[in-house]
């Protein structure tokens, strides 16, 4: 549901400001000059907030306050009171007719924003602030974590990554941290002293601008009561140490809803290539086969009809790998993709010492692999 903010104000100049305010959240901002306008527009849109004026002409802010909470449709409808610094006696004594928070301008947009979220539930739209969307993407990670050997394995783990990683000691760096610059995601020791890390939970929770970022509970595996306090509340996701950072990348790669499709397909001129990491274990495997057939009907559609299957930076071939390749190739005759695969000297050993797959040839490059290809006949397993 979208909900409706009724900004009532004779000041075209605020009303502009409010709408600003609000325009990368999901709302529809709704205008009225005065108390009579406004009183109209509420009867008809029915907001679920109202943002009101005390000074209007015709009629102002008190009238259409006393009126409004005199009718038994709207009078459940959450005020905030907004008046000069002058005025701000004038709103405490009304109070007791029903406003539910009063503002004094000139005011800051984000005070605004922060106090009409507690009353609704203020969602950011798409074309907001610029979120990663692929793994190639930019990202800000916040640790917030004391011990820093923690912030910096995690650090050391992902530089591989275009994430930026900031590691703080304490709740108070967080906060400040939040405020200067939201972070797509946020990782909090449950360890912190005096349940800090849940105290700083409810406050990231409360704000608008990170009401749905991610958040982490980083603590000791054998820490049950920890973790279990920390699903109760909401945290996202719980990493325990000692930390996997091939689980901890993944994690925050789904929690980011971010599309890792790129670490294993891409387009190399008229040629689908997917390309398995030396460590393919059953994380990477599943990952690889979410994307797998999607990525080949949208390569053949694209009017793609030839596959390199790259595993030459793959070191070990187990069960779960060989799976895998026997469902990509399955997907390649089905496309009638033409196909070759390209490994290393470890592989065609260990190919060898299984029935199903002691047959299969390897190429020992990709370009050696695309100009088979580029040839009527690859020579490549199951072709």
């Amino acid at each position: 549901m979208r909900y409706k903010i009724l900004t009532v104000d004779d000041s075209k100049t605020v009303r502009i400001i409010v709408k600003k305010a609000f325009k990368t959240y999901d709302c529809e901002i709704i205008e009225a000059s005065n108390g009579v306008e406004g009183l109209a527009t509420a009867a008809k849109e029915a907001p679920d907030v109202i943002l009101l004026d005390v000074t209007m002409p015709v009629m102002d802010g008190v009238e259409m306050l006393t009126k409004l909470k005199s009718d038994p449709a709207l009078k459940a409808i959450p005020v905030i009171m907004l008046t000069a610094e002058g005025g701000r006696d004038n709103v405490l004594k009304i109070a007791k007719i029903g406003v539910r928070d009063y503002m004094v301008k000139p005011f800051r947009e984000e005070v605004l924003v922060e106090k009409v979220g507690r009353i609704i539930d203020l969602k950011p739209l798409s074309e907001g602030p610029v979120k990663a969307k692929s793994i190639l993407d930019a990202a800000s990670i916040l640790i917030v974590e004391d011990k820093p050997a923690i912030v910096q394995q995690i650090q050391d783990g992902l530089k591989h990554t275009p994430w930026k990683i900031h590691g703080v000691n304490t709740t108070g760096e967080a906060i400040d941290f939040c405020s200067r610059g939201q972070p797509d995601l946020v990782v909090i020791s449950l360890t912190l002293p005096e349940e800090a890390a849940f105290t700083l939970f409810r406050l990231i929770r409360t704000n608008v601008k990170t009401k749905y970022t991610p958040i982490f509970g980083l603590v000791v595996k054998t820490e049950m009561q920890a973790q279990q306090q920390a699903q109760q509340v909401g945290f996202t996701s719980i990493i325990t140490k000692p930390i996997d950072i091939a689980e901890l990348e993944s994690k925050i790669s789904k929690a980011m809803n971010l599309d890792t499709s790129q670490r294993y397909f891409s387009i190399d001129k008229d040629i689908f290539l997917m390309r398995l990491p030396e460590v393919t274990n059953q994380l990477v495997v599943n990952e690889v086969l979410g994307y797998l057939k999607p990525k080949m009907s949208e390569a053949v559609d694209g009017g793609l009809c030839r596959a390199v299957i790259d595993l030459h930076e793959v070191k070990r071939l187990d069960m779960v790998v060989i799976k895998l390749l026997f469902q990509a190739m399955q997907h390649c005759r089905e496309l009638a993709l033409q196909f070759a695969l390209v490994g290393n000297a470890q592989l065609v050993s260990e190919c060898k010492g299984f029935e199903d797959t002691k047959g299969w040839q390897f190429f020992d490059s990709v370009e050696e692999a695309k100009a088979s290809l580029s040839r009527s006949t690859p020579v490549a397993a199951g072709v």
